[in-house]
């Protein structure tokens, strides 16, 4: 954070879930420093244990709320991760759901009842873009049409799933976008395998022209850098937050 000059973080909560339980430490290091620090979180965010990105169709079988036998584990995570949002007075929850194709049925059940309980909380929870193309995403949500649920949108993710144009995914989910991954990604030439994670700037979409969408359709919330791959995290962080800063004049 020093060495990035950011003051704004997309905060997990993964570490201080992960604790035993029954422990008194409810306040773990890291979220110490945070305060300390008077660093902004702008959201919260989770994994799953069972979640394994080795590949399209190991992910399509394990990820978020969607696995069975992983259910029960999951709900009681998210149900804390609501309540722990809540303590830190963050309004938003993001996590990757899972995949909506033929799980429409079941993962809808689910969905409604994790936003009626985040909802009483006064959190909504955000589903991460990638994992369906964008319209099936939107009939998903229009079906819901809870107010305690809203999108994380990724452009990269849309591109390294293989699910669609970021930019017309980003009008197309425009109601629901309440916050921005900054991410860059190249398609795969293989149908079914993973993308490739890039610098911002280096990808598939015009950049420009996202930020440029992101303005007309009235966004005003965070843009949240991240940077997942490659051995140059930290210098790549930084050239993305000064494009972001002569993007939009500051």
């Amino acid at each position: 954070m020093s060495a990035s000059g950011i003051t704004h973080l997309h905060l997990s909560l993964d570490p201080a879930l992960a604790l035993e339980p029954g422990t008194s430490d409810t306040d773990p290091e890291y979220l110490k420093t945070v305060e300390k620090h008077q660093w902004q979180p702008t959201a919260a965010m989770i994994g799953f244990a069972q979640e394994d990105y080795s590949t399209l169709k190991t992910i399509k079988q394990t990820g978020g709320i969607v696995p069975d036998r992983h259910w029960e584990t999951n709900q009681q995570k998210v149900l804390k991760a609501i309540d722990l949002t809540a303590s830190l007075k963050l309004e938003f929850l993001t996590f990757h759901f899972g995949f909506i194709d033929k799980t429409k049925t079941k993962l809808r059940g689910r969905v409604q009842f994790l936003a009626d309980a985040a909802e009483k909380k006064n959190v909504m929870i955000l589903m991460e873009t990638g994992q369906e193309n964008a319209e099936t995403l939107r009939d998903f949500l229009e079906e819901l049409s809870h107010p305690a649920l809203g999108v994380n949108f990724d452009p990269a993710n849309m591109i390294l799933y293989g699910k669609g144009d970021p930019i017309l995914a980003l009008e197309t989910l425009s109601p629901w976008v309440k916050h921005v991954h900054i991410k860059d990604a190249r398609r795969s030439s293989a149908a079914g395998e993973w993308g490739k994670e890039v610098p911002w700037g280096e990808g598939d979409f015009d950049n420009e022209e996202f930020l440029k969408t992101l303005t007309r359709i009235g966004y005003q919330g965070a843009l949240a850098i991240e940077r997942e791959a490659g051995s140059k995290r930290l210098d790549d962080i930084r050239h993305t937050a000064r494009t972001l800063s002569r993007f939009y004049g500051s």
